[in-house]
């Protein structure tokens, strides 16, 4: 299937693989792939997502209150009321002294190599295909991930959406009409 892809299909591959790492998550999930369809700042997937109002920083702190422990959440919350952002304080103080220094013994280390897909997202890629075919298109690009994630419906990402007030049917048509009908 990864024949398939194109150029920014594969790069939000990476970039979700990324996402997963800097969120010490053991897998890649569906709020990965959309971070990283975000992240990726350009393309249907991209530019129908900011066309809602969806925003990266505000979507990563949505799904970080989701994944992290309440007492992290809290933390990271009440840090951010007067000024200071968590996940730079953790990046100066990892470059500084190493991965984990911050972290409690016990707490998720940030993972190395290969992170697997779970199986919602294996489930979005499967079902990015489909749209892709059944727009009569013969490859698979960030708007057919997106396509995919929103097919999906039940992943932690669809759930942001709907929580954030996103219209997913109204999502939907808008990626469609920004995918073009070859890759770029």
């Amino acid at each position: 299937m990864f024949e398939r892809f194109a150029d920014d299909a594969r790069q939000a591959v990476r970039l979700a693989q990324e996402e997963a790492r800097r969120m010490r998550h053991p897998f890649i999930g569906t709020e990965h792939l959309l971070l990283a369809l975000l992240d990726e700042g350009h393309g249907p997937a991209a530019e129908a997502l900011l066309a809602q109002g969806v925003t990266g920083s505000g979507l990563s702190r949505r799904i970080g209150l989701l994944t992290e422990s309440p007492d992290e959440a809290l933390d990271s919350e009440a840090l951010a009321t007067i000024g200071i952002d968590l996940d730079q304080v953790r990046q100066a103080t990892e470059a500084s002294f190493g991965p984990g220094a911050l972290a409690p013994k016990g707490r998720r280390q940030v993972p190395k190599g290969h992170i697997p897909f779970s199986k919602r997202a294996k489930k979005v890629l499967e079902l990015a295909l489909r749209e892709s075919l059944s727009l009569g298109h013969n490859y698979i690009g960030g708007g057919h991930l997106l396509l995919g994630v929103l097919r999906e419906g039940q992943g932690l990402a669809a759930r942001v959406l709907t929580d954030d007030g996103v219209d997913l049917a109204v999502l939907r048509a808008d990626v469609i009409r920004r995918i073009p009908p070859k890759a770029a």
